[in-house]
């Protein structure tokens, strides 16, 4: 096993313990301390790279920045000088915190919100279940509930919006060319690397203000938090001298004039109606029974309905409609086949027979309730490597635009196939199967797991090659978890992986056509 990966698992482990045993939802940073961001190529080019949903970088209008030599200039680097001057330890490590990067703090605190809404609904007293309103957030239950597709989606909404936010930062960036404050002053103290890059608008800004507007839309009960993280991250930016107070309004109204495109987008996508309702839950059961096959049931008591089963309509980013059911699975081994027989038996003598290092594997990628989910543990992962590759800012968000958008996309391409199918999960075909983990409440084929990591693994090895058979190492884990949990067949495994690496291939078909390569 790689060494780098092992001790981040072991670390990992405990972190899960801790809070498991300290009952919170806070998410453990292994970022805190990292050092601040000092890019070893800043792209000055990126503004001629490929856009996901806008067409060009004018499509979003920068006004041309005022002269250095105005009063209004001259003014803005006092501000800077004033805050330099009554400069604390607390405020150097603000500003030490924000340095190590806008993309990775921001999709930190992304996942932070993941975990904090990742819990299912409690029933109601009549035996349903309710189910949470972006109308009304903060009534029980609080929405969203940030299970693994709504958590797919976010990361991807996110991280898209931030990579054509910067896209377009760097263009206007490049056409306007005005230097850092540090540039015009030298008497401003530096408290960041010092970079050739343009600052105006302010890569910072840009991000926070993508940041800020999208999750005003996925965690709407949240914003007084978010806009507290926005300004402490607006002001660590101005007190570290690399940017004016007119960079940070420029590169915030860019970024949420970019965001507001992406909220058009998701508004429209389908996901608001996932959930599906009581006749067409009806008719998945039917429908499998009709094809002469046992359909999946909800172990749960009273029965929840399945999660999101209409996720697998929702608008991929990758690829179209016709091409997302073009990419699900072939079917699953029938429910009376000696196949099926011979997978139940495996996982019933897993479980029955569990070694320490098989349960360890089990929870390290469990990923459960108040967790950041699947696709959220594969951002950690990602972020850590990135971090030791010292990319630019729009490069940070560039791979992680990649990585989330096959994440969605295999969470679309997995959710239809687990409800074309409908199949039901080994504890239900064994009772005797205790599983070292909760239940999921949706169909067994494919494994989600299996899927997301297979996705990851393909595009993460395709922008760090180096890495690709690591990756490859901890997809396989992933997946062989969920056997070793009692939760899934080694069919729905083995073509979860097959299925996420499909769909993985197209993130890298973008990537070798967006001009960053």
């Amino acid at each position: 096993m790689n060494k780098k990966f092992f001790l981040y698992k072991i670390f990992m482990l405990i972190v899960v313990a801790a809070t498991i045993v300290a009952c919170k939802k806070d998410i453990v940073s292994r970022t805190d301390n990292v050092a601040a961001l000092a890019p070893s190529n800043i792209d000055i080019g990126a503004g001629s790279w490929k856009l996901v949903l806008l067409t060009a970088p004018t499509d979003i209008v920068v006004a041309t920045p005022i002269a250095t030599n105005t009063p209004d200039y001259i003014a803005q680097i006092n501000e800077i000088k004033s805050y330099q001057a009554n400069i604390t330890t607390a405020t150097r490590n603000l500003v030490s915190y924000w340095a190590a990067g806008a993309v990775l703090r921001w999709n930190e605190i992304l996942r932070e919100l993941v975990a904090k809404h990742n819990l299912p609904p409690y029933q109601n007293a009549d035996g349903t279940y309710p189910i949470p309103s972006a109308a009304n957030p903060l009534a029980y239950p609080q929405f969203p509930f940030s299970n693994p597709p709504y958590a797919a989606r976010a990361y991807a909404y996110v991280s898209a919006a931030q990579y054509d936010a910067l896209v377009i930062a760097w263009y206007y960036k490049k056409q306007f060319n005005r230097a850092a404050p540090y540039k015009k002053d030298s008497s401003i103290k530096v408290l960041v690397p010092k970079s050739d890059l343009p600052s105006y608008p302010s890569e910072d800004a840009v991000v926070e203000g993508t940041a800020v507007e999208m999750l005003k839309l996925l965690f709407p009960g949240d914003q007084d938090y978010i806009q507290q993280r926005a300004e402490e991250h607006r002001r660590a930016r101005i007190i570290s001298g690399a940017n004016v107070r007119s960079d940070i309004e420029a590169g915030e109204a860019l970024g949420k004039a970019v965001a507001q495109k992406f909220a058009a987008r998701a508004r429209a996508d389908r996901a608001g109606v996932a959930v599906g309702n009581p006749a067409m839950w009806a008719k998945l059961v039917s429908d499998c029974t009709a094809r002469g096959d046992t359909p999946w049931q909800s172990l749960e008591s009273p029965q929840r309905p399945p999660m999101l089963p209409v996720f697998g309509k929702v608008k991929a980013f990758l690829f179209d409609s016709l091409t997302a059911v073009s990419l699900r699975s072939i079917p699953p081994p029938a429910v009376g086949s000696q196949q099926m027989k011979d997978e139940t038996e495996e996982i019933y003598q897993l479980v029955k027979n569990p070694t320490r290092e098989r349960t360890a594997i089990v929870h390290f990628w469990a990923d459960g309730v108040a967790t950041y989910t699947p696709p959220g543990h594969w951002d950690a992962i990602a972020a850590e490597d990135f971090i030791s590759k010292n990319f630019s800012e729009v490069r940070w968000a560039r791979n992680m635009a990649l990585l989330n958008m096959s994440l969605m996309d295999a969470s679309i391409v997995c959710w239809d196939t687990k409800n074309y199918y409908y199949n039901p999960r080994p504890t239900q075909l064994n009772p005797a199967i205790k599983t070292l983990t909760g239940i999921p409440n949706f169909p067994s084929y494919i494994s989600g797991h299996s899927t997301f990591s297979g996705a990851a693994a393909a595009i993460l090895g395709h922008i760090i090659p180096e890495r690709a058979a690591a990756y490859d190492a901890m997809a396989q884990e992933a997946s062989m978890s969920r056997m070793y949990g009692g939760l899934h067949f080694r069919s729905d495994c083995s073509m979860g992986l097959t299925v996420g690496k499909n769909v993985g291939n197209y993130a890298i078909q973008r990537a070798l056509t967006d001009g960053a390569e």
